[in-house]
This record gives C-alpha cells, sequence and structure tokens, in this order.
C-alpha cells in the first residue's frame, strides 16, 4: 500500500472521528451522571446476590415500602438516595427533560410527529456511515459510550430528527462550498508551534523573548502558553488548514515560510498566539472528483446542524421555563400551567400527561421556597415519585424514569 493511500485512510478515520463528535455531543457528561446514578438501583428490589451453591442465601423482603435498604440498625430511605441524587445530578438530568418537552411541544404546535420507523432509518443511516449493521452500532454504544438503545433511541436520535423537521432544513450547496470543503480537509496545511497567552502586554513580552531566542520557542512554549494541551508537546499543535474558521490566524500561518516567527495574532477575546512556522504538509488527495460525494455530504450535514442549532436557540427564546431547582427563568412571557404531570416523550414524539396523584398535590405548588436548599428539590423529588405506576417496584421505575430522560441532546 502506497504513503498516499495510508495518509488517505489516517484522514478517513479523522473525518469518522469528527462525525462521531456530533452523535454524541452534549450527551456525554449526563451520561455519566445518570449512569453513576444508576448504580444504586442494579440489584432487583428486595433481594441480595443469591448463589446457592456457595452457602449464600436470599435476602427475604422486610423493609419497609419507602426503605431501599437497611444496614445495621439504620435505614436508606428512598427520599434519602432521591435527595442525594438530585443533589448530584438533578440540574443536568432537568436540563435535558426541559429540552426534550421544548421540542415536544414545539412538534406538537407545528402538528409534526416523529415515527419508530423514521427513528430507525435514522439509526441504519448512521451506523452506515461507520460500516456497521445497526446491531453492531448499537452494541459499540453500549460497550463503549455505556448508551444503551433506549437511551439512543429516546435521548439522541428522536431530538435530532424533530429538530430537523422543525427546522425544514433545505441545503443550498454551490461549487465554491465544495471546492472550500476539498482544500480544508485535504489541501496543504502549515505545521506549527504556537504559545498561547491571556494578555496582550504579556504577548508582547514574550513575543520579544522568542525574537530573541526562536530556537528555544519549544522551551519558551512550556514555560509561558496558558495552553495546557500543546503546552505539554512544546506548543506544538494539528497542522492549521485553509478555510478553518479562523482566518486571521490562516492568513498569518500560510504567509510565514519554514522556520519563521509570526507577530503576536488576537484569537478571540482575551486569546493571543505567537506562531513558529515548521513547513508545511503535502496535498493527501489532488483530484476533487475522488471525494465529491463525501464533501457534499459532509457540508450538507455541517449546514443542516447549523440551522437546527439556530431553530433550537428560537425554541428556547420563546418557550418560557420557570426551573424552581435552580431558581431561574427564561424564556417567553407565560408558563404553562403547573397541574399536569408531564410525562418524558417516547421514541415517537408521544407524551403522556395525566393529573397529578394526591402524594403529590405539593409538586403542582410553583412557588419556589429558596429559604433552604431542601425545599428548591422537593418539587422535582415529588415529580419523580409522582411518576411511579402502581405495581411497579421502586428501583425499577426509578431506572425506568432515568433512561427515558437523561442524555437529551
Amino acid at each position: 500500500m502506497s504513503a498516499g493511500t495510508h495518509e488517505t485512510a489516517r484522514v478517513a478515520g479523522n473525518n469518522q472521528k469528527r462525525r462521531m463528535a456530533w452523535v454524541f455531543g452534549g450527551a456525554a457528561m449526563s451520561v455519566l451522571a445518570a449512569g453513576l446514578l444508576m448504580q444504586y438501583f442494579r440489584a432487583a428490589a428486595g433481594q441480595a446476590a443469591a448463589d446457592t451453591q456457595s452457602g449464600t442465601a436470599r435476602v427475604v423482603d422486610q423493609r419497609a415500602p419507602e426503605l431501599l435498604a437497611r444496614v445495621g440498625r439504620e435505614s436508606i430511605s428512598y427520599d434519602a438516595v432521591a435527595e442525594e441524587s438530585v443533589a448530584r445530578y438533578g440540574k443536568e438530568i432537568l436540563d435535558d427533560l426541559i429540552h426534550r418537552l421544548i421540542i415536544q411541544q414545539a412538534c406538537e404546535a407545528q402538528q409534526i410527529t416523529v415515527t419508530e420507523q423514521e427513528v430507525a432509518q435514522e439509526i441504519e443511516k448512521i451506523a452506515k456511515r461507520f460500516n456497521l449493521d445497526v446491531s453492531q452500532w448499537l452494541q459499540m454504544l453500549q460497550t463503549e459510550r455505556n448508551i444503551t438503545p433506549i437511551q439512543y433511541r429516546t435521548s439522541v436520535i428522536w431530538p435530532m430528527v424533530a429538530l430537523r423537521k422543525l427546522a425544514g432544513v433545505q441545503v443550498d450547496l454551490n461549487e465554491e462550498d465544495v471546492q472550500k470543503a476539498f482544500i480544508r480537509e485535504y489541501g496543504p496545511r502549515v505545521k506549527a508551534r504556537i504559545i498561547m497567552l491571556d494578555s496582550l502586554r504579556r504577548a508582547n513580552e514574550v513575543w520579544e523573548e522568542t525574537n530573541r531566542n526562536p530556537d528555544d520557542f519549544e522551551q519558551l512554549a512550556q514555560k509561558h502558553s496558558v495552553d495546557s494541551n500543546s503546552r505539554a508537546l512544546g506548543g506544538q499543535v494539528p497542522p492549521i488548514p485553509r478555510f478553518s474558521g479562523n482566518d486571521e490566524l490562516e492568513k498569518t500561518a500560510f504567509k510565514l515560510k519554514e522556520g519563521e516567527l509570526s507577530g503576536v495574532v488576537q484569537m478571540g477575546t482575551g486569546r493571543y498566539v505567537i506562531l513558529k512556522c515548521e513547513g508545511r504538509t503535502e496535498p493527501v488527495v489532488t483530484d476533487i472528483e475522488e471525494v465529491r460525494n463525501s464533501l457534499v455530504d459532509q457540508i450538507t450535514e455541517a449546514k443542516t446542524q447549523q440551522a437546527i442549532g439556530k431553530v433550537f436557540e428560537k425554541l428556547k427564546e420563546k418557550t418560557r421555563v420557570d426551573n424552581y431547582l435552580t431558581q431561574t427563568s427564561m424564556g417567553g412571557a407565560t408558563a404553562g400551567p403547573p397541574s399536569s404531570v408531564i410525562q418524558p416523550v417516547s421514541a415517537t414524539g408521544v407524551r403522556q400527561t395525566g393529573t397529578a396523584p394526591k402524594r403529590t398535590a405539593a409538586a403542582s405548588n410553583t412557588t419556589p421556597q429558596s429559604s433552604r436548599d431542601w425545599s428548591r428539590r422537593k418539587h422535582v423529588l415529588k415529580s419523580i415519585r409522582s411518576r411511579i405506576p402502581n405495581g411497579v417496584s421502586l428501583p425499577s421505575a426509578i431506572r425506568r424514569f432515568l433512561w427515558d430522560i437523561r442524555d437529551s441532546l
């Protein structure tokens, strides 16, 4: 296999990694948090791990209905676990649920539905991008990302498809878009080291030092740079392509010859860099027709995601959200009635609503209580408890609830 083929394969692998980023983008932290929370409930209610061959006995369920465990003479109640869980992870999980409901309400207003078939087709399309069948893709997600098929369908794919429908995206592509994407992905890049500083004064001081000692750039980067990732590598960064989003940096980098230093370049608010050029990479692919189809797919996907992001931001702006856990309000002018219990949306976008049971009457009180920390969480805790159907064991109901609401976006 030629060196060019090896390089093409490497770039294709990098593109796969970038494509995976949007699949998991905002969900990673919520998956971790909810995954840790699930450790409390892995055993079946009222049972210990039984091993008759080793002589251990099955524990008879003698606990009170609201107790989850007994340690010696002390008991651990459902409320204690629930309050601890909300204190640790409640904000992230509640934010996810809020986002799902914003999307659901927008779909209902526009009479938009997302069917199980559409969800399945989207999963199949994504799996094919990675040359996997659906079962292999779902197994990989569960093994490597700790995302179950149910989580993936309801918390990743359904919102994605729903937002795409709400956006009504019709992407217009032109040859200039394709040419820029070709140069960005397969054209020459500048190999460089950088020193990043957090003030213009400091950047000018370090530039004076590097200009006096250009051969010590690597050591100076380790000494002065505020970017921990590149600092550990002596300032080394991935080769800089054209049309990657920072025009000033690209313009400066491509003007440099090997061994030359740049001046101080501003990169956003409060960030300044000094570049040292270490040469150019060779183009990986020279014929655009070899990769045109993949470029078109990439551009279409990027523009679609941009449109979806704008639509979701607008939905958040016009939807009233009163978050009693964080004591914040945002969005539209009016809030919905507090007397209904809103169930998490399913993969098909079907939401169930019902009147709150008597045991959760306090949950309908929409007045935030700021005098104590625990009272801020009580609304959410009782709302969680109200979702437990009669006859369903407590741990099973909690598992079902957590699976349904986490990792929304």
